[in-house]
């Protein structure tokens, strides 16, 4: 019976249905909530972290396993990716990102084709990364939803944050279909106003007809629910241009109809600072190091730098490739963006907590703190070194990744 209990115990425990207790102890502690512990303690209890300090204020109780760092940071947080919907092996049948039977599909989910056990969510997680923001791919003008969840779990449904985080859409080239519509610039946007617009009038006269009496209830359609929740500022429309002009006309959009817009890629963003301040937009940046080719020609590996200095609000992020596999890692991105402006702690906000409060999921994750998910990587040295390894995983309290160097 006892041989019995222990066998159920532990495989509940390796399932994650029960958590450990677990001491991560760091030569440094980055916490990404205005402090930074040398060195020092994180307590996980559950699923959640129980107390964090220096060594001197905080008692590991003897039943915690001890793990140890030389640095401590909270789960990276990728702010925009297609991990799950593009897979590892870049065959049609593992490549869901990206739907082109039509230009505008606001009501695909990224629910119903995140694949939760494709093998390139477990390789960006041996990096580090905890949680992340993937769903459908720029390359149309809406090509879907986007959603937010941890990079543990073989169903969809095990960890996610927020099922419906976003709506992607595209101006620009980038958006431009090889069949003729769209094609230019102007068409992207003429179309993007008319299905606004339309919707705008059905919300209008949904308004008028709730006086009358006896009026039937309306039958649903899943598009104008989605465009009416942008309408609504229930959720954001995530906009990927990179042009300035592009980027204008995405500003443009969001000033008419007054819809919480997220800006994406802006390769030209240091060409409209002054309106991206005025207009209040976070920005979602291109990676780093992605190719200064086509609608990128003009980006600059500055430009993290740049929107830090004026307090645009930003984030870096894996991003879309068309190419295996599929994804870049956003520490090295952000490690690279340290290497042209941003400081250390800068850019390594830019992947956990500043990512985590445009994607609007700050209350769980981001940072080290007392009640929030017990989410975090474990390096051997520093993180934006290329020869330091992740030695260790955490996510909700499970040890996930660990590795002896």
């Amino acid at each position: 019976m006892i041989r019995a209990f222990l066998v159920c115990f532990f495989l509940l425990l390796s399932s994650g249905i029960i958590s450990a207790q677990i001491a991560v102890q760091g030569d440094k502690v980055y916490t990404m909530a205005g402090k930074t512990f040398s060195p020092g303690v994180v307590l996980l209890k559950g699923e959640k972290i129980e107390a964090i300090g220096s060594p001197k204020d905080i008692t590991i109780p003897s039943e915690y396993r001890l793990m140890k760092a030389a640095v401590v940071i909270p789960g990276l947080v990728d702010a925009h990716s297609v991990v799950g919907l593009s897979g590892i092996l870049n065959s049609r049948h593992d490549q869901d990102q990206l739907e082109k039977s039509a230009p505008m599909q606001p009501e695909l989910r990224a629910i119903d084709a995140y694949n939760g056990r494709d093998p390139l969510i477990s390789w960006i997680r041996q990096f580090g990364v905890t949680t992340v923001h993937t769903g459908h791919a720029p390359g149309a003008l809406v090509s879907g939803q986007t959603m937010i969840t941890k990079t543990i779990g073989n169903s969809v449904e095990e960890n996610i944050l927020v099922s419906t985080a976003m709506v992607a859409a595209t101006v620009g080239e980038g958006a431009m279909s090889s069949e003729g519509s769209p094609g230019t610039s102007s068409k992207v946007i003429a179309m993007l106003r008319s299905e606004l617009l339309r919707v705008q009038n059905i919300q209008n006269q949904r308004t008028l007809k709730t006086e009358e009496k006896d009026s039937p209830p309306p039958s649903r359609n899943l598009r104008d629910e989605v465009w009416e929740k942008i309408l609504n500022r229930d959720i954001p429309l995530l906009v990927t241009a990179h042009r300035h002009q592009d980027i204008l006309s995405a500003l443009r959009v969001a000033k008419e109809f007054n819809i919480h817009v997220i800006l994406d890629g802006v390769a030209d963003a240091y060409l409209v600072i002054n309106e991206l301040q005025e207009a209040k937009i976070s920005v979602i940046l291109h990676p780093t190091m992605a190719r200064a080719n086509g609608e990128r020609e003009n980006l600059s590996m500055e430009t993290a730098s740049i929107l830090q200095k004026v307090g645009i609000p930003f984030a870096l992020q894996s991003g879309y490739e068309a190419y295996v596999p599929k994804t870049r890692v956003v520490l090295f991105e952000a490690a690279i963006a340290a290497a042209y402006g941003l400081s250390f702690e800068e850019a390594l906000a830019s992947i956990t907590i500043s990512a985590a409060k445009i994607l609007g999921v700050q209350e769980r994750v981001g940072s080290l703190e007392v009640g929030k998910d017990a989410d975090l990587a474990l390096y051997d040295g520093d993180p934006f070194e290329y020869t330091t390894h992740c030695t260790g995983v955490i996510i909700n309290g499970q040890v996930v990744s660990e590795e002896a160097h």
